[in-house]
């Protein structure tokens, strides 16, 4: 299986689609694997070349101790493209792959071709609730989290039918490393990005469900309002993994994007 050594660590990576195309690398939400990009593959690896890991902490990746912090995992990306020797990449990360985007933006523009920030925000929730989700994952491990965080990632009509995909979202929050997952969210606790984002100008789109409880509309339209020049859409009756829940339009709406810059 593909790893490569990226900042003391071994990462591990798949790179999918055309060999001579700009590089599309998307990055991780909170408990998940590359596999939650799964909806995207078809979309994209006809025109970009796809790169997908796995964040420090999940998945096949190694889950050093912690805790973690966002310039940290951004610093993996940058080792992981170092390794690969790739010099830059249209980078579109969801939630915790979002606030990784953030930090590349505001500090490696150089790296960027553009920015797809989804479902994330410059600052998200408090200490106290990432202070007990540590805690009860370090406790009780993931079984005790996966119900609560499916309730929050899909609506309750996606719920309501489950089909496949939502049986692969548990069981990558079920494989996740405990230790690895409450490292994560320590980073998220300790971030604060608000002002760091107003200096991106890498092409930035914003994308926000419209029905997530967890990185709401409003927080993403604050996240618009300080990144010059970004572009917001609203995905309609979708909530946090909206590249799930409503993948034709997310992807209509991400290729679409990637293609513009493409053409400038």
């Amino acid at each position: 299986m593909p790893h490569a050594k990226a900042n003391g660590i071994q990462i591990y990576y798949e790179l999918s689609g055309r060999a001579d195309a700009p590089v599309v690398m998307l990055s991780n939400s909170l408990g998940t694997r590359l596999e939650m990009w799964d909806p995207q593959m078809p979309a994209l690896t006809g025109r970009y070349r796809v790169l997908r890991y796995d964040s420090r902490g999940h998945g096949r990746s190694d889950a050093p101790p912690g805790p973690y912090d966002i310039a940290l995992l951004g610093q993996d990306a940058l080792a992981l493209l170092d390794a690969l020797d790739i010099p830059r990449v249209h980078f579109c990360g969801l939630s915790k792959g979002g606030m990784v985007g953030q930090w590349l933006g505001a500090h490696h523009a150089d790296r960027l071709l553009s920015l797809t920030l989804c479902a994330t925000g410059a600052r998200v929730g408090t200490a106290e609730i990432w202070n007990q989700r540590i805690e009860q994952s370090a406790r009780e491990g993931m079984v005790a989290l996966v119900d609560g965080v499916v309730e929050r990632w899909f609506t309750a009509v996606y719920r309501a039918a489950p089909g496949p995909e939502l049986e692969q979202v548990r069981a990558m929050i079920l494989g996740t490393s405990s230790h690895g997952y409450g490292a994560c969210c320590a980073a998220i606790r300790d971030m604060d990005q608000s002002e760091a984002v107003r200096s991106i100008r890498t092409p930035t789109l914003i994308v926000a469900g419209a029905d997530d409880p967890a990185t709401t509309v409003e927080l993403m339209r604050a996240l618009h309002e300080r990144i010059p020049g970004s572009r917001l859409v609203e995905i309609p009756q979708a909530a946090h993994l909206l590249n799930i829940e409503q993948a034709e339009h997310f992807n209509r709406t991400l290729t679409g994007f990637l293609d513009a810059q493409s053409r400038d």
